[in-house]
């Protein structure tokens, strides 16, 4: 049971959600302003690309012997005055510089890097990024070679971005540009956060649904799946929530068959205790009250009675013992105990064994034992002493509930897969209050009528080791009908 304080896995996947969105709204952003930059410094270099050009191009600049250092000033002076965001360099040769208009204690190097002017000036990609030599960082910037009396004389480095301007888009970055760029990623992570709540909220549905259909059942057990339309619709679908609503009602189903399979067990054990002592207290209950009568008459009876008396005590006896043997029998086949060890044999001379054992119990009966065994029938793969018992209970039963001259027919016939087993008779037969009952616990009908004892239950549990069952077949008329088969 979820406890009142605990995350949903709704609302847990709406924070990861969340936070994600955050994180790609903040990372977007910061992608967008640096495109943006670079949008912006390739413009401004590709605009002012030949103003360096320009600068080296002005004749005033030169005199015999090196540079107008009077007519530089001048030009860097009018240059910054009408262009503030510019700052003008002349580098030698090997990038000193020698000529610049910076106000004192702003110009933090001596030096720039010539690695990016000849970039530049072979027509790498744009945006270029040079040194700002007020130390700002790398700047875009236009530069040219200049010449003196038609040699070298190093280069005109022109920062196109300078100082001024970046102290304003500073200002600038840090007011409205920056406003905006934050108002747009919250209404985007708001929107964004709004459609994927409601898509969770879509999308986990049927889990929710199947949830509750598993408390339910906590609750309730099977019966609740009955009244739980929305987890049918959640078990159509196609998908890996479909799939497991599938599996759940299969499991619920399963788990309700084998708890009725479990209460059907126990109350077939309880009344096969019942039966067991009713069983156990009639031929204890005779024999002892032959005993007792023995014990207090011993000198008023005669040879005779005495030995009558003691043969119904000795029979009570045999009684008493065959229930235990056969109680305990089935215990260990119950319990896995007896394993059937198979091999080849006829079942037809097992019937011809089985009926030699028999036969001086249905001559004193007057009764006639028939085997009718169809030719050709194949070997069959089983326990021979198992299959041996199968037959003597069957026949035994048969004998006991057959009257005088009566007949007990054991039939072979070819069955599907192997030999098909027939064990009639000429009895009474079962009542059909006691049929569903025979095999799985001792049932006697009232007034005597025959019934079913573990001897039958017995026999089934043998052949389903074998992999076989028994049934009672329907027959009209007096009698009964048993059919196994064997392969």
């Amino acid at each position: 049971m979820r406890s009142p304080g605990a995350w949903t896995l709704s609302r847990r996947l709406s924070v990861v959600f969340a936070v994600l969105l955050l994180a790609c709204s903040g990372v977007s952003a910061w992608l967008q302003m640096a495109a943006s930059e670079r949008h912006e410094r390739e413009v401004t270099q590709r605009l002012s690309l030949g103003l360096a050009a320009h600068i080296a191009g002005n004749a005033e600049l030169m005199q015999r012997g090196g540079l107008n250092a009077e007519a530089v000033r001048d030009l860097f002076d009018k240059l910054m005055a009408v262009n503030p965001s510019v700052e003008v360099y002349l580098l030698d040769p090997g990038g000193r510089i020698v000529a610049q208009a910076a106000p004192p204690g702003h110009l933090k190097l001596e030096r720039v890097s010539l690695a990016p002017v000849r970039s530049l000036l072979a027509g790498a990609p744009l945006p270029v990024l040079g040194d700002d030599p007020r130390g700002m960082g790398p700047k875009v910037f236009s530069a040219a070679p200049l010449q003196v009396d038609g040699r070298a004389a190093g280069y005109v480095y022109v920062v196109l971005s300078g100082e001024d301007r970046a102290a304003i888009s500073a200002n600038l970055a840090a007011g409205s540009a920056l406003r905006t760029t934050l108002w747009s990623m919250a209404v985007v992570a708001l929107l964004g956060l709004v459609a994927g709540l409601l898509a969770f909220r879509f999308i986990t549905r049927p889990l929710r649904q199947l949830t509750d259909a598993v408390q339910d059942f906590e609750r309730d057990g099977v019966a609740a799946l009955g009244h739980a339309p929305a987890l049918d619709a959640v078990a159509r679908g196609n998908d890996e929530i479909g799939v497991l609503g599938q599996s759940f009602v299969q499991m619920a189903q399963r788990i309700d068959a084998q708890w009725k399979a479990l209460t059907a067990q126990d109350q077939q054990r309880r009344e096969l205790f019942a039966n067991i002592s009713h069983d156990l207290r009639t031929p204890l209950t005779s024999l002892h009250g032959y005993l007792e009568t023995l014990r207090m008459k011993a000198d008023l009876l005669d040879a005779d009675e005495r030995r009558r008396y003691l043969d119904i005590a000795l029979g009570q006896s045999r009684k008493v013992g065959r229930l235990a043997q056969e109680l305990f029998e089935l215990a260990r086949l119950e319990y896995g105990v007896v394993k059937p060890e198979k091999e080849r044999f006829a079942l037809a001379d097992l019937v011809q064994d089985v009926f030699q054992k028999f036969e001086l119990a249905a001559q004193a009966r007057r009764q006639r034992l028939v085997a009718d065994i169809a030719p050709g029938l194949p070997v069959v793969h089983a326990d021979l002493g198992m299959i041996e018992r199968v037959l003597t209970n069957l026949l035994d039963n048969a004998i006991r509930h057959t009257p005088e001259g009566g007949e007990i027919a054991v039939r072979l016939l070819h069955g599907d897969a192997g030999v098909q087993v027939e064990v009639a008779d000429t009895g009474p037969g079962i009542p059909r209050e006691l049929q569903p009952v025979i095999f799985t616990r001792p049932a006697f009908a009232s007034g005597g009528e025959r019934g079913g004892g573990l001897g039958l239950m017995i026999v089934r549990r043998i052949l389903q080791l074998h992999g076989s069952d028994i049934r009672l077949e329907p027959r009209a008329g007096a009698g009964a009908v048993f059919r196994f088969a064997l392969d």
